[in-house]
């Protein structure tokens, strides 16, 4: 089974770019038909599907957060990550990456945006 680790800052000033990745180990995020999300859970509330990249690179987002969203990978670090631009204090969230295919998830790493 894969296992999910995320990493970046934790504290993000607001109009600011988040950044986050999530290094893959026990699997390839090449494998075919697998498909990588990133989730994220603001404080007091559900949570919230953001986007996904599949095993081809192919992406798609929330509505939502389309216009500020990127999810890029790097396959020789078996790795993706997660851009989110134009933050505000809204954005500060738990943000996990997880494997669609095994549903196995990160342990998630917080993310506040404040100045």
């Amino acid at each position: 089974q894969v296992q999910l680790q995320e990493s970046g800052p934790g504290l993000v000033k607001p109009s600011q770019t988040l950044s986050l990745t999530c290094t893959v180990s026990g699997g390839s995020i090449t494998t075919s038909y697998y498909a990588w999300s990133w989730i994220r859970q603001p404080p007091g509330k559900g949570l919230e599907w953001m986007g996904v990249i599949a095993y081809d690179g192919s992406t798609y987002y929330s509505p939502s957060l389309k216009s500020r969203i990127s999810i890029y990978r790097d396959t020789s670090k078996n790795q993706f990550s997660l851009q989110l631009s134009s933050v505000t204090p809204e954005d500060t969230a738990v943000y996990y990456c997880a494997s669609d295919a095994e549903g196995s998830w990160g342990q998630g790493t917080q993310v506040t945006v404040s100045s």
